[in-house]
């Protein structure tokens, strides 16, 4: 998809790109869009459009690096909205994955033993996560809003390299194990459910991860080299 400026439909955005639609959310814009084209969006709900368009160009573009972040934004933007989408995670995805589940083991045969393998699996990158929010929620974030006014007289973004995330190889893991492993008797429907849950939590991590490592993590960077 073409770079979203400000006279981009909302509507277009959205149907080109349905997961979209969380991001839209986290900025308090929901379905019903009408013809409203970005820039209107904002006035409409108090958003800096500039803001907005580097958030949904970095989520959406695999290859659109943001600069002269810092010059442009407050630290306190940023970790606003990855607060919330650490909160949507939190509160509606790893729920919503948990139910499929387990209703998926309920309705099982007791020896289908590899769904209750995978639950657990699930579980330990339902904590890893729930750890790098609570990280996030009590260390990172609070340390880059303290320190917002040193951080703001830099420039440039600093160039990061982007780390490898092992909530995304555990989230791969877990999508093979469900598409290879699936045996025995077990409720298709509840199957196919539980599997395009992971995949859109994947697709919305690995999305987020180029926000939290493009733009927020350049902050913490110019703050402390050694930092996360």
């Amino acid at each position: 998809m073409a770079l979203i400026n400000r006279d981009s439909k909302l509507c277009d955005i959205i149907l080109h790109d349905p997961s979209t639609i969380t991001v839209l959310d986290r900025f308090g814009i929901a379905l019903g869009v009408g013809d409203l084209n970005v820039e209107e969006a904002c006035q409409e709900h108090g958003i800096n459009v500039e803001f907005f368009t580097t958030i949904l160009n970095t989520f959406i573009n695999e290859n659109y690096f943001p600069q002269y972040t810092m010059a442009q934004f407050s630290a306190n933007e940023i970790v606003d909205y990855l607060i919330k989408t650490n909160n949507h995670y939190q509160q509606n995805v790893l729920s919503n994955i948990e139910r499929h589940f387990s209703f998926l083991i309920a309705k099982a045969p007791s020896h289908n033993n590899n769904l209750v393998i995978m639950k657990q699996f699930f579980d330990e990158m339902k904590s890893e996560l729930l750890q790098r929010i609570d990280d996030d929620n009590n260390r990172w974030f609070p340390e880059i809003c303290r320190n917002e006014k040193a951080i703001s007289q830099i420039a440039e973004a600093v160039t990061v390299e982007e780390p490898t995330d092992t909530i995304e190889d555990k989230i791969d893991d877990l999508i093979n194990m469900l598409v290879v492993h699936m045996k025995g008797d077990y409720d298709h429907n509840l199957g196919y459910a539980v599997l395009v849950a992971v995949f859109s939590l994947k697709k919305d991590i690995k999305q987020n991860n180029r926000i939290r490592n493009r733009i927020l993590r350049p902050f913490s960077n110019a703050l402390m080299p050694s930092n996360e």
